[in-house]
């Protein structure tokens, strides 16, 4: 199994669809459950042995960074400053790669929310990873454990794991969960400014490099304050 030391977590987005409760506070510092939805993040790294964390902040990155302060997982917890331009995902990873000094490590959207099934989910990324085929590996959810989904699904895999993208107008029976590990290869030869992890994902796509696993577990999707409510309700049940 590979080691992975290091995790970036995307956390710089408005949070336009969580209004109005992200009129006074940014979305990861909204709570779930009892703790914010990018706590709930921290310690599925804990969990996984991971020490590093690189978080670009963006939009109230004041409120971020002192609740970063304020924490006391067992964490290294460094902040990839984007308050002067948001970069987007793909944009965002590009400006932190200098932050992250191993070639492998994870990322993670800020407001997942997630449970393991019979094995660690980020740990059992890296024990199917294989640095020398795959650029990317995504975590990939089926639609029957995607709560608060209402999309048409994302990808197809192949008997090999390579991921393939979805027919227009039809749907996939795979979702994206906001989880990848990914290679620096993948970052390379990248645009300038705001851009999508899609423009990384299409190449890779067309040289064979994209690679999904299916998650074992549930997978919450909480996009909007009326989200909340179910995913705690479901949560419980766990």
């Amino acid at each position: 199994m590979t080691r992975i030391e290091t995790a970036m977590i995307m956390a710089a987005g408005l949070g336009k669809r969580m209004r109005p409760l992200t009129e006074t506070r940014p979305k990861p510092l909204i709570e779930v459950a009892g703790k914010a939805m990018i706590d709930h993040c921290f310690e599925q790294l804990v969990e996984a042995g991971i020490g590093k964390a690189v978080v670009n902040v963006h939009y109230l990155a004041d409120a971020m960074e002192a609740h970063f302060s304020a924490l006391r997982y067992p964490i290294d917890i460094r902040v990839s400053d984007e308050r002067a331009q948001l970069l987007e995902t793909g944009g965002g990873l590009v400006k932190a790669e200098p932050m992250i000094e191993e070639s492998t490590f994870f990322c993670i959207n800020s407001d997942n929310l997630w449970t393991d099934g019979p094995t660690n989910s980020l740990l059992q990324l890296a024990q199917v990873w294989h640095e020398d085929e795959m650029d990317a590996l995504l975590l990939l959810v089926p639609r029957i454990s995607a709560h608060n989904y209402q999309g048409t699904g994302d990808f197809h895999l192949d008997d090999e794991g390579r991921i393939s993208r979805k027919i227009p107008q039809q749907q996939a029976p795979l979702i994206y969960s906001g989880i990848q590990l990914i290679s620096k290869r993948l970052l390379r030869d990248s645009p300038t400014g705001p851009f999508s992890t899609n423009i990384f994902w299409e190449r890779a796509i067309g040289e064979g490099r994209l690679f999904g696993m299916v998650h074992q577990g549930e997978w919450f999707e909480v996009g909007s304050p009326e989200a909340i409510a179910p995913t705690e309700a479901a949560l419980a049940r766990v």
